[in-house]
């Protein structure tokens, strides 16, 4: 494994982890604002794999569309809850 690879793999495994503590604290707590928080990084765990998958496994297809479209969702959703819980 290549060192841009090994970086892409371990990016999506932290955002993975701060996931499922988000998800896990959110279910402990029931805070929305940690449910939006978890919500976007769900969606940019899932933007990180993309990433390992177009960089590292699938080297001759352009996924950047897929991954710009998940990041974008990801951080939407956590802008939509911030503007959603500040009223």
């Amino acid at each position: 494994m290549s060192g841009p690879s090994l970086v892409y793999a371990l990016c999506a495994i932290t955002s993975t982890a701060c996931a499922v503590l988000l998800v896990r604290s959110y279910l402990a707590g029931r805070v929305r604002l940690l449910l939006w928080s978890a919500l976007c990084f769900v969606g940019l765990a899932l933007n990180n794999v993309i990433l390992v998958i177009d960089r590292s496994i699938l080297q001759d297809v352009d996924l950047s569309v897929l991954r710009g479209a998940t990041g974008l969702a990801a951080v939407s959703v956590l802008l939509f809850g911030l503007i959603w819980e500040s009223r």
